[in-house]
C-alpha cells in the first residue's frame, strides 16, 4: 500500500511539472555575398570586407544573431530600401559589435560602438541612415572612422 502512495504522490509531482520544449539554435554560417571597401574622403582605403548582405525583412531581423565569432575581415551589410532613422538591438547576438550607419550617399552619419551582446537596448543613428554596416566591436576605434568616411561595396 504504501508503494502506491509512493508512485501516486510521484505521478501528481511529475504531472505538475510543465516540461519546456528544448531549442538548439544551429549556428549560423558565414557566406561571402560581395567585397566592401571603407575609404576617407581623400579616397585612401582604411579596410576591405568579406560580407553577407541582409537585404529582405527575414535577413534585417536576424543578421548577425546566432554566431559565436566573427573574422575581423568579416562584417554585414543591411540594406534599407529608404533612408530613415535606423534602430538596431542584440538580441540573440552573441557577439560585441561596431554598428556603422550609412547614408544613401554611402557616407558614414553614425556609430554606435561597442553594443553589447543579447542586450535589446535600442541603437539609433543620430540621422537617417540606408545603409548599416555590422562589424566586430573595436574596429571603428581601430580604424579611426570618421562621419563623412564612405564605403563602396560590389557582389560576388
Amino acid at each position: 500500500r504504501n508503494i502506491l502512495i509512493a508512485l501516486f504522490a510521484l505521478f501528481i509531482i511529475s504531472c505538475g511539472k510543465e516540461k519546456k520544449p528544448i531549442v538548439v539554435q544551429q549556428e549560423i554560417p558565414f557566406t561571402k555575398e560581395g567585397t566592401l571597401q571603407i575609404l576617407k574622403p581623400n579616397d585612401s582605403l582604411v579596410a576591405t570586407l568579406d560580407i553577407e548582405f541582409a537585404e529582405d525583412d527575414y535577413e534585417r531581423e536576424t543578421g548577425l544573431m546566432h554566431r559565436s565569432s566573427m573574422q575581423e575581415d568579416r562584417g554585414m551589410l543591411f540594406i534599407f530600401p529608404e533612408e530613415v532613422r535606423r534602430s538596431f538591438y542584440m538580441k540573440n547576438t552573441e557577439i560585441p559589435l561596431d554598428i556603422i550607419y550609412i547614408g544613401a550617399d554611402q557616407r558614414i552619419v553614425s556609430f554606435s560602438e561597442n553594443a553589447k551582446p543579447l542586450d535589446e537596448s535600442s541603437l539609433y543613428s543620430q540621422v537617417p541612415a540606408r545603409y548599416v554596416l555590422e562589424v566586430n566591436a573595436g574596429l571603428t576605434e581601430k580604424w579611426l572612422l570618421d562621419i563623412g568616411d564612405k564605403i563602396v561595396f560590389e557582389r560576388d
